[in-house]
């Protein structure tokens, strides 16, 4: 099912592009195990292009993304850098595929 981020007190939404230091696999993993054990972290990608990873992240205020900020990217050594991407709205949520039969 699909959960109003608002109705659970996490109304805001940012895209985050995430840049490593250097693409070395121990520090590729190491960033992969910090995304799924991190609950503010819903969906994270590792993709191509200007970004090494893509997440999406929830969070109940500004503040509180400030916070985690400091606590997830900051204070980890392998991160080159960051940008993030507020969401002004989310038009579709879902995981559907679709399937032709």
């Amino acid at each position: 099912s699909v959960v109003s981020p608002k109705a659970v007190g996490r109304p805001i939404s940012m895209l985050v592009l995430v840049s490593l230091e250097r693409e070395r696999v121990d520090i590729v993993d190491r960033f992969k195990a910090s995304i799924r054990s991190t609950a503010e972290v819903m969906i994270g990608f590792y993709v191509t292009g200007d970004a090494d990873f893509v997440l999406l992240i929830t969070a109940k205020s500004m503040e509180d993304y400030e916070q985690f900020t400091r606590r997830f990217f900051y204070e980890n050594h392998d991160i080159k850098g960051f940008k993030t991407l507020v969401v002004m709205d989310r038009v579709k949520a879902s995981f559907a595929l679709p399937i032709e039969v």
